[in-house]
């Protein structure tokens, strides 16, 4: 009997673990467990009771030069000492590994292991330290680019209304949403002074969830699997709107978002025109992930129903009301 194809696969943790010994000569008594399967799938290493974290990109979803690209950036970063988990090489210098999985050739990187825990519910002062961390990445990136997704409106808004339209009607009022949201944003981004929205190399994806906290002060940044070209406020606003989620007492997310921001510009001054595109670049990364969703059926295709698109669009139109009291967004 044949063996049935496949397009997605979880590698057994005791035969990857037999895998490193092999290929980074750990100790025959290092584990290797897995932590969680997602977008790639995460497995947690200890040798000598030094710990590290292996990830298994998913069957083509980076570019073997696309995963370079990344842990170039992540060199660019611990050579200017901003914390962040870094790649490790094998006995033979290798930072990239081949895995020959069951759907096709899939890749993996051994990176350094983020001490601390994910916090939740972030103090001030870590949102502080999260903000001036968050400057210094952008201070080393500034006007640096690497062969990675360049984040424009299109990339942005566009292409993810596409790949949502594969599974929800155009016609549904949340999907109208998102065009009309679409228009506003692609509106203000235009009518910016280009000249004071700094860009760079961003991350995308800094929220509690892909960092690590051993006190209000120490911190590591991890998951660079989003990390492209745009401008430096669209990690600010989704930081924003993600602490906004977090946060049901909005007179602590305001102290909170305060402290961030705080933080931030003690390394880094943001503009008035940034200023007043944090909601706009919070909204459209927001957007943005709805399509990974919508493209990444095998991992995400349980949340792809009417009700959770409801739930979803729910935050967006919330982030939209609050923003324009708070943020004090200008309508043309």
């Amino acid at each position: 009997m044949s063996v049935f194809p496949v397009i997605t696969s979880t590698l057994s943790a005791s035969a990857l673990g037999q895998f490193l010994i092999k290929t980074y000569r750990f100790s025959e008594a290092s584990t290797c467990t897995l932590y969680r399967t997602g977008m790639n799938h995460t497995y947690f290493v200890t040798n000598k009771n030094k710990k590290y974290v292996f990830r298994v990109y998913s069957y083509q979803w980076r570019t073997k030069n696309q995963i370079k690209e990344e842990l170039r950036l992540l060199d660019m970063l611990k050579d200017n000492a901003i914390s962040i988990s870094y790649s490790i090489p094998d006995c033979e210098g290798k930072l990239i590994q081949d895995i020959e999985a069951p759907e096709g050739l899939r890749y993996g990187v051994l990176f350094s292991f983020a001490e601390g825990e994910k916090l939740r519910f972030m103090n001030e002062d870590t949102c502080f330290s999260i903000g001036k961390l968050m400057a210094k990445f952008h201070n080393v990136t500034t006007s640096k680019s690497i062969e990675r997704m360049t984040y424009t409106t299109e990339t942005l808004l566009d292409l993810p209304f596409e790949y949502a339209n594969a599974y929800f009607k155009e016609t549904l009022p949340e999907m109208q949403f998102i065009k009309a949201q679409s228009e506003a944003i692609k509106a203000q981004f235009l009518n910016i002074n280009k000249k004071n929205v700094r860009s760079g190399i961003i991350h995308l994806d800094i929220w509690y969830d892909n960092m690590s906290v051993k006190n209000s002060e120490e911190m590591t940044v991890f998951d660079f699997d989003f990390c492209g070209n745009g401008s430096c406020i669209l990690d600010v606003g989704y930081f924003c709107k993600q602490l906004f989620h977090i946060e049901a007492d909005k007179s602590i997310y305001e102290l909170k978002k305060a402290k961030f921001l705080e933080g931030y510009q003690s390394v880094l001054k943001l503009s008035e025109d940034e200023l007043q595109l944090i909601p706009a670049a919070g909204m459209s990364v927001w957007i943005f992930y709805l399509g990974v969703q919508s493209r990444r059926f095998d991992w995400s295709n349980i949340f792809l129903t009417e009700n959770y698109l409801k739930m979803y669009i729910g935050k967006m139109q919330s982030w939209q009301v609050y923003s324009e009291k708070k943020y004090l967004v200008k309508k043309k």
